[in-house]
């Protein structure tokens, strides 16, 4: 584990982000943890957020010209972390779009930088993969390359089948999926962390050898 995943997990339990317990998944699994980065809701936390996109996007060490965030949720990450990524690297222009086509002024679906070259999709999680679906239909409608994908969070957990969602991105595209952390981290982070109890422990790695892939 990365430093900056061990920081982003302490920061995403800070902010109320991750939270441990019992939920209720639109799946119907019950699970023993839950992410909601729509919890990232100040301006401070935002400018941090931005920074661990931007660090494992480094990471990476792709190739990337443009940035895209798909609309809603996609637009202050794409943000904050082209934002960040300028102070961190360099400056990567960015876009995102809108969730109907404009037909005056500049017009179109695409707001910022065009989309040309190579385009990183910029997301929270990856659950059924249509906001991936349908990202990569705009960048390659524009002429461009969709090169990959950069998460939050991979729950590195089942679909319907015996992928998970990422894994099936990965399969359908043939393009790689950057989490800034997955499952495996989250566990990792518990098992060092002295204020862990076995009993919370046991449960996420029972839920984990249930549902994992």
């Amino acid at each position: 584990m990365q430093a900056y995943q061990q920081q982003f997990i302490q920061f995403a339990l800070d902010c109320g982000v991750l939270k441990f317990g019992e939920f209720q998944l639109k799946s119907g699994r019950v699970s023993p943890y839950f992410f909601n980065t729509g919890l990232f809701n100040t301006g401070a936390q935002l400018d941090k957020l931005g920074s661990f996109y931007a660090q494992a996007l480094a990471a990476s060490r792709l190739q990337v010209d443009v940035l895209y965030g798909p609309a809603y949720k996609g637009i202050p990450l794409v943000s904050a972390a082209s934002i960040a990524y300028s102070r961190l690297e360099k400056d990567i222009p960015f876009a995102f779009n809108r969730k109907e086509s404009k037909d005056h002024g500049e017009g179109g679906v695409i707001v910022g930088f065009p989309l040309q070259g190579k385009v990183l999709i910029l997301d929270d999680v990856i659950t059924a993969g249509t906001s991936v679906r349908e990202s990569v239909k705009i960048i390659k409608d524009a002429g461009a390359e969709p090169v990959g994908v950069l998460i939050a969070l991979d729950r590195q957990e089942k679909g319907q089948n015996v992928l998970s969602a990422v894994q099936e991105v990965e399969q359908s595209y043939q393009i790689p999926v950057i989490p800034i952390i997955s499952l495996a981290e989250i566990i990792e982070f518990l098992k060092i962390n002295q204020d862990t109890s076995a009993e919370k422990l046991r449960i996420i790695e029972q839920y984990r050898q249930e549902y994992g892939i």
